[in-house]
């Protein structure tokens, strides 16, 4: 025999108040499975859990949309970054720069290597050291890294870096619409819960079968469980065979 089953997802959370008030509005409150004082806690609790889920729909969206053009200016920025230090260690190689100048950049004199730029915080921070790095080498009066010049390189930077705040700000707000929406979810299991309590018992002397057909109308879930699920089918097959082979 089916069982109701009380919505598990902020989507079935809705429709399920969503089909309540419908038929609030539709049926007359002497005809209502369900009473007027649960009527008007649909209601009046309904507008504001439509705006946190659609609030958070928009977060979300907007996030994931920022986060194409974010992941862009990160790419540039690792490129800028990465180029600039294999620029200086080909000047080295050449001549034109002393191994010592490394040291202005953070790096090993002996290590000709580009440094890991895999994640957020590797790209801030080198791009960060580089800039005052090179910063402090043309303070002195030293031959300026070209192409790319830091002037460029921090163009990129930076670029990268406002977009970096700008999502971590999205993500705030995300989280944000998230943890609203799930302090709201208390309160709409236990107006369903009212709800479809009230319904069942409008309908309680009817059979089983009826009942459910009729609080079905009203939004109620019935589900099957596994096994009756499978005896469901066997029984469909049995049914159809008989009827291919009378």
């Amino acid at each position: 025999m089916p069982y109701r089953r009380l919505p598990n997802t902020d989507a079935a959370r809705l429709k399920a108040l969503q089909v309540a008030n419908l038929k609030g509005r539709e049926i007359p409150p002497f005809k209502l499975a369900f009473s007027q004082s649960t009527y008007q806690k649909v209601q009046s609790f309904l507008p504001s859990f439509e705006k946190a889920m659609s609030e958070t729909k928009q977060a979300y969206n907007h996030q994931v949309d920022k986060n194409k053009e974010y992941l862009r200016y990160m790419k540039k920025a690792r490129l800028y970054i990465s180029h600039f230090i294999q620029v200086v260690n080909m000047a080295i190689l050449r001549g034109d720069l002393s191994p010592s100048d490394r040291a202005f950049f953070n790096l090993d004199e002996d290590v000709k290597k580009t440094p890991p730029l895999n994640t957020e915080s590797e790209i801030i921070e080198w791009g960060k050291t580089i800039i005052e790095g090179e910063n402090v080498r043309k303070n002195r009066g030293l031959s300026p890294v070209t192409n790319p010049t830091i002037a460029v390189v921090r163009v990129r930077y930076e670029q990268f870096y406002d977009a970096y705040k700008f999502q971590k700000t999205l993500q705030k707000n995300h989280q944000r619409t998230l943890e609203t929406l799930a302090g709201m979810r208390t309160t709409a299991d236990n107006i369903i819960l009212q709800t479809w309590n009230e319904i069942e018992e409008h309908y309680s002397n009817l059979s089983d079968d009826e009942r459910r057909k009729k609080a079905s109308k009203y939004g109620v879930q019935y589900v099957y469980r596994k096994n009756e699920v499978q005896n469901l089918s066997s029984l469909l097959k049995n049914k159809n065979l008989r009827e291919l082979h009378p």
